[in-house]
């Protein structure tokens, strides 16, 4: 069981750059992938980056390829989102998740664990 609390969120203008962090409770944070998600109004939760349990390798979704990168402190229990270039797109609650089966998938149904969410609201 690992408990997620993400914390970082805000309102900024586009353009401008947000750093989301996530920690996690429990001793065997390393043991888990980790991943972002997001959801916009009126819409599903849709995959934004993901990173390997070593932080090796990570993964992102071509709407933010190039602006957002993933990274992880696993003595610190703690994964980060940094996100540049901010568009009104990427406004929504972002998600970190943990998937303990040992991928490290794209689909909201690949993780375990979830956080309780943190608003991201980007203004035109």
């Amino acid at each position: 069981q690992v408990q997620l609390v993400e914390s970082g969120g805000g309102l900024v203008q586009a353009g401008g750059s947000l750093r989301l962090s996530c920690t996690a409770s429990g001793r065997t944070f390393s043991s888990y992938a980790m991943g972002w998600f997001r959801q916009a109004p009126g819409k599903e939760r849709e995959f934004v980056a993901v990173i390997t349990r070593s932080g090796i390798s990570t993964r992102y979704a071509n709407s933010v390829k190039g602006r957002f990168t993933i990274s992880r402190d696993n003595a610190k229990n703690t994964v980060y989102l940094q996100m540049n270039s901010l568009k009104p797109e990427d406004t929504g609650v972002y998600y970190c998740a943990a998937e303990a089966t040992g991928g490290w998938g794209t689909q909201r149904w690949d993780y375990d664990y979830w956080g309780q969410g943190t608003q991201v609201t980007v203004s035109s």
